[in-house]
């Protein structure tokens, strides 16, 4: 299997295609379901397709499409294919998404070309019998293909170089499940859906530490108002009642809260599901969640939540003495460090996941606005397919005679990597660019050493190459102009250097700056067109572009896209990050803070007759609220000074994904921390407030 597209005529349109190309076992293999047609038989002719349900409505208005036909594009000519079968569309959790798929073509050229070994654009499944032995079938393949391909292998390396240390490589089988969570073999080339599994970590990260803060909160408050339960202790103990009983009291009830949550959480889920699915560019769904393996998780995850938050109170409560609870001589004895420690650990928590946020905010902010040393803005993109010079200059002489378009360049489409030897002997890779004359000044890519390509200049259509630093670099030229590069397996093809480009960003800031040549040989087609705008004239621009492309192409399909916008689509994956952390931290800080509220509101209360006497004796409403607070704000403080380390070695080791990245400078850990005390202090404030303002008359009569 292996992905492509194809221009569908229907009509005057001209549409481009995705469609995925497939043997005709495809259907034995995979379960898809169909609609209509046969699926042994729908992808045995070769002039076949098989249509989605949404394909075949979209194209005939109707799923009853088998036997009818689509004009499709084949060597530059349209020609009639049946349509064998319609499928149903494809479930949304499934690494084979497609809207139609065709039959492999295969000419006998093919099936006999070794090279093919070497060639890496199928997707090859294989379904092994239930009782095969892995191993062994990957030893067999192994076998195989060293046996039908070493002599092949040696005369590439004969051709391109690679010299006596060149491996063959190793061919072996990966799970159909493994690839959609792995990040060295992702689910490519025609499957989707793939997955870096560091987010997934983080979602389980951010899901435990909301689960384990609310598990701290109910541990920290029922201890908390466990005074007012005293006297209904002691009255049980009184009447027979044993800690045993008792501990299974406490237990039920947390039990109980937590079927509750449990419960109110299916129906959260249900509500925000589709703006989880938004944020996070899935399409998850609620049904995915009634799998037996995650059921019995679920039931899991309860038992340990329901232990977890009512272990520690029921052993407390339980242990009560029912004099001291009935004759009100009960008060909570000792240090309470178990309850200290559960709020430190929260608001360390909170921290963290602050800190992440701002992390992930600063990095992405950096991706965006980093200049890439090339003008992308007011550039409309227009992808052509296959262009020769010639057709490409008329095209542009055309489109320059509308006042409102500057400049037009042309340029290879997509990204070709190939390699080439020095005049030194050494062998360099790089990136491959056919460009014409107008493409650097038009992105206003500075140039730092030679000349750029000219019309005056007929040699540079044939012999010449500009490099960018990297390149230079790599290849160690300390004077770049006049040296030579080498395409040794092309019959010798010598070129020269006629300039030196500074490095800019052609990639996105994802990745790292490589080697990259610029060509503008005529045999080498250009795939699309870089048309530079005069702003505000987006309208009328693209109205006069869409026409003009239509006049010269009338058989290709038109679609545009803005070079600037498509660089933020690069980003996509950190943007979403980005809302997703930052709907976590905030969601972590308000569940700290409200069991922080709880316990600052039962402290005041405990401490009424102190209040009262306190102001009876002339304390103030500032010392009053510092005394109340001070208590809070110290364990906020050791919250911090446990979560700045950690946060800064797990930021630092997440930013070492990006070649290009922040330096975590101490603004950023000072920013976090202030704003993590000043919601603590809001929160604890507002309660010691109230009490410090209250009628202390009242307070003492309260007592």
């Amino acid at each position: 299997m292996s992905s492509g597209a194809e221009d569908i005529k229907t009509g005057p349109e001209v549409q481009s295609q995705d469609l995925l190309y497939v043997d005709s076992a495809f259907f034995s293999v995979f379960t898809f379901p169909l609609l209509n047609g046969n699926p042994k038989t729908c992808l045995i002719e070769p002039h076949s397709i098989v249509l989605s349900e949404d394909a075949a409505k979209k194209q005939f208005g109707t799923t009853d499409a088998v036997g009818k036909v689509v004009m499709m594009k084949d060597d530059s000519v349209f020609v009639p294919y049946k349509v064998t079968a319609v499928a149903k569309r494809c479930p949304q959790n499934s690494s084979i998404k497609f809207d139609a798929l065709a039959p492999i073509k295969e000419s006998v050229a093919d099936a006999q070309n070794n090279d093919n070994w070497f060639s890496y654009f199928l997707n090859t499944f294989v379904v092994l019998a239930p009782k095969a032995n892995l191993q062994t079938v990957e030893n067999q393949m192994q076998k195989f293909y060293v046996r039908d391909a070493t002599t092949t292998f040696k005369k590439m390396v004969e051709k391109y170089g690679g010299g006596p240390d060149a491996q063959m490589g190793t061919y072996f089988l990966q799970s159909f499940t493994d690839m959609h969570m792995n990040s060295e073999l992702p689910a490519q080339n025609g499957l989707s859906n793939a997955s870096n599994p560091i987010y997934s970590y983080i979602l389980s990260g951010i899901a435990l530490f909301v689960l384990l803060i609310a598990c701290i909160n109910f541990v920290n408050l029922t201890v908390a108002r466990s005074v007012k339960r005293a006297k209904e202790i002691g009255i049980r103990k009184v009447v027979g009642g044993e800690r045993k009983q008792l501990i299974l009291q406490f237990l039920g009830e947390s039990f109980l809260l937590c079927f509750i949550a449990f419960a109110l959480a299916l129906l959260i889920v249900q509500l925000i599901l589709p703006v989880f699915n938004d944020l996070a560019n899935k399409a998850l769904s609620l049904s995915y969640l009634f799998d037996a393996k995650l059921i019995a998780g679920y039931v899991l995850l309860f038992l340990i939540t329901g232990i977890l938050a009512g272990f520690y109170p029921a052993m407390v409560l339980s242990g009560y003495k029912p004099v001291e609870t009935l004759y009100s001589k009960f008060n909570l004895a000792g240090k309470n460090y178990l309850q200290k420690s559960l709020v430190v650990l929260q608001f360390a928590l909170a921290s963290f996941l602050i800190i992440g946020t701002f992390t992930i905010y600063a990095q992405f902010n950096f991706l965006t606005r980093t200049d890439l040393g090339y003008d992308d803005s007011n550039i409309v993109v227009v992808k052509k397919d296959h262009i020769q010079h010639s057709e490409a200059a008329l095209f542009k002489t055309e489109l320059l005679k509308n006042p409102n378009i500057v400049d037009v360049a042309a340029k290879n489409g997509g990204q070709w990597i190939t390699g080439a030897r020095l005049g030194n002997e050494s062998d360099i890779s790089f990136n491959y660019e056919t460009i014409d004359e107008s493409y650097i000044p038009e992105l206003k890519i500075p140039l730092v050493k030679g000349r750029n390509f000219s019309k005056d200049y007929p040699a540079d259509s044939n012999n010449s190459v500009i490099v960018n630093e990297s390149f230079v670099k790599q290849a160690r030229w300390k004077s770049p102009i006049s040296e030579t590069v080498n395409f040794f397996y092309n019959k010798n093809e010598i070129y020269h250097v006629i300039g030196v480009v500074k490095d800019y960003h052609y990639r996105s800031l994802n990745e790292k700056i490589g080697p990259q040549l610029f060509t503008m040989k005529n045999d080498k087609p250009y795939g699309k067109f870089d048309i530079k705008i005069k702003p505000n004239t987006e309208a009328e621009s693209l109205k006069y572009i869409q026409k003009t492309f239509k006049q010269f192409f009338p058989l290709s399909p038109y679609s545009y896209v803005f070079e600037d916008q498509q660089k933020l689509k690069d980003y996509e994956s950190e943007a979403k990050w980005k809302q997703i952390i930052l709907f976590g931290a905030v969601l972590t800080i308000f569940i700290s803070c409200i069991g922080l509220f709880g316990l600052s509101v039962l402290s005041a209360e405990k401490r009424t007759k102190e209040i009262g006497i306190r102001k009876v004796l002339g304390a103030s409403v500032n010392s009053v609220v510092t005394i109340l607070s001070k208590d809070f704000l110290k364990l906020v403080f050791i919250a911090l000074i446990i979560s700045i380390p950690l946060a800064r070695i797990t930021a630092n080791k997440w930013l070492q994904n990006y070649p290009y990245r922040i330096t975590l400078n101490w603004w950023l850990f000072a920013s976090a921390a202030i704003l993590v005390i000043a919601i603590a202090l809001i929160t604890v404030s507002f309660q010691a407030i109230k009490a410090a303002i209250a009628n202390p008359v009242k307070s003492l009569r309260t007592e």
